[in-house]
C-alpha cells in the first residue's frame, strides 16, 4: 500500500467520523462535558495567556487564513503542481461543510460569561455571530493548512528535516485547539468537529501533490 493510498483512508475515515460525530452532537449527547470541560480549563489555565491566545485567534481568523491559503496556492502554481492547486479549493468545501454544520446542527455556542479574548479587529469575520457554534471555523482552517502542509512535507522533504516541522505545526495546532475552549469561544465538541474536517479535507488535497520518490523513479527509468 503507498503513502497516498493511507493518507487516502484516512482523509476518507476522518470524514466518516465527522459525520457520525456530528450526529451526536446534534442530540447533545455531550452537552455537560462540553460546559465541564470549559470550566476546568478555564480554571486551571493562568489568566496570562489571555493575550497570546487572543493572538492565536487572530491568527486563524478568516483573513489571515486565507491569506496563508493563498500563499500555498501561489506556491503550487509556481512549482507546476496543477492538480495540487487545484485540490487547494477543498478548502472553500470545507468552509461550507462548516456552514452547513451551524446550520442544520444547531449546537449552542458557549455563553458570554465564558468568553475571555482581548482583541477585537476592525474585520469583517469580527462583525459577522452566529448564535451556533458547530464545528469551528478557526480550527477547520487552520487544520487544513497544516495538514495539507504535513502531507506536503510526507511527500516532498528529506525524512531528517520533516518530523521536526510536523511535530512543530501538530503543536500550533494543538495549542490552536486548547486556545479556543479556554477563550469561550468554542465548546470542546466545536474544536473536535473542526478538526475532522479540516484534517480529512487537508490531508485530501495533499495526495494531490506529486510524490517525490515517484517522480525520482519515474525520472530514472
Amino acid at each position: 500500500m503507498t503513502q497516498k493510498q493511507v493518507f487516502l483512508g484516512l482523509s476518507v475515515g476522518l470524514f466518516i467520523f465527522f459525520i457520525l460525530f456530528s450526529y451526536f452532537v446534534s442530540k447533545e449527547l455531550f452537552t455537560q462535558t462540553d460546559f465541564d470541560l470549559t470550566v476546568k480549563l478555564q480554571d486551571q489555565i493562568p489568566r496570562r495567556v489571555d493575550y497570546p491566545f487572543s493572538i492565536l485567534s487572530v491568527l486563524g481568523s478568516l483573513e489571515i487564513s486565507m491569506f496563508f491559503w493563498g500563499l500555498l496556492l501561489f506556491f503550487c502554481l509556481i512549482k507546476k503542481y496543477w492538480l495540487a492547486a487545484l485540490s487547494l479549493t477543498l478548502l472553500p468545501l470545507a468552509l461550507l461543510m462548516e456552514l452547513f454544520g451551524k446550520l442544520f446542527v444547531l449546537h449552542p455556542a458557549p455563553p458570554n460569561f465564558f468568553y475571555r479574548g482581548v482583541i477585537k479587529l476592525d474585520v469583517p469575520a469580527y462583525y459577522i455571530h452566529t448564535d451556533y457554534s458547530y464545528p469551528s471555523g478557526h480550527v477547520t482552517r487552520t487544520a487544513f493548512i497544516i495538514f495539507f502542509l504535513i502531507t506536503f512535507l510526507q511527500l516532498r522533504s528529506p525524512k531528517k528535516y520533516r518530523l521536526p516541522i510536523q511535530l512543530s505545526l501538530v503543536f500550533f495546532l494543538g495549542v490552536m485547539l486548547i486556545s479556543r475552549i479556554y477563550l469561550g469561544e468554542h465548546w470542546t465538541t466545536d474544536v473536535i468537529g473542526g478538526l475532522l474536517i479540516g484534517t480529512s479535507f487537508g490531508i485530501l488535497a495533499g495526495i494531490f501533490i506529486p510524490d517525490k520518490k515517484l517522480q525520482s523513479r519515474n525520472s530514472g527509468s
